[in-house]
């Protein structure tokens, strides 16, 4: 747990319906050259599109954060929200936009970038944060260094968290906050690791540039 705190009584199970998935796809894209990232195209199909494909079978309803290009998120038949905070301003803004239209308990980000996140997320970040009585559960996933050692990394864009906070994010962004990771330390979270065998070594991989891409759609 990010916070010390007394042994946690475990919460009630949290079920799909009680989450609601947002594709975070409101990015500026600077390191694409400025294209709309998730309109990009992998296997096909945009990066969007596969992502809304993935998550929607783990969560009850599904959300995008977008800022441009609007209609086309909105062709995929999912209701499409842009930021409220101006200047594009990062991941937090996007989780403030889905929180502000969040009808469930829990909402669960994922980025655009990352088209081969697991099909088992929600469940594991649910099963996780309803036994730490955890407000948000954070992916921890494996990456590997320059000298190729391998060390679990936090990954604060795939969240799950309770829609409760959105006052106490409103307040952090307010304020001039920015960083994931210094929201997340105010509250109770924890840490899932996604490293069990079988675990795909790439799941967490995110595509920033278009060579990136490329690579990522040939291996």
């Amino acid at each position: 747990m990010t916070r010390a705190s007394a042994m946690p009584v475990q919460q009630q199970p949290i079920a799909p319906a009680d989450i609601t998935g947002l594709l975070l796809a409101g990015g500026r894209g600077a390191r694409m050259g400025g294209v709309d990232k998730g309109l990009q195209l992998f296997d096909g199909e945009p990066l969007a599109l596969q992502a809304v494909r993935r998550l929607g079978p783990q969560v009850g309803t599904l959300l995008v954060n977008a800022n441009r290009n609007l209609e086309a998120y909105e062709a995929f038949g999912v209701p499409v929200w842009p930021d409220t905070l101006p200047d594009h301003p990062g991941p937090l803004a996007g989780f403030l936009a889905g929180l502000a239209h969040c009808a469930t308990p829990w909402l669960l980000t994922v980025p655009c970038d990352t088209p081969l996140f697991p099909l088992d997320l929600a469940v594991r970040l649910a099963e996780a944060a309803a036994r730490e009585n955890a407000q948000i559960a954070m992916v921890s996933a494996p990456e590997t260094s320059a000298e190729g050692t391998v060390a679990l990394r936090p990954q604060p864009v795939f969240c799950l968290l309770r829609a409760d906070l959105r006052d106490s994010l409103q307040r952090y962004t307010a304020a001039g906050g920015r960083k994931v990771h210094a929201w997340t330390a105010q509250h109770r979270t924890v840490q899932v690791p996604f490293d069990r065998p079988g675990d795909a070594p790439d799941a967490f991989f995110n595509a920033n540039t278009l060579p990136e891409l490329h690579a990522l759609e040939n291996r």
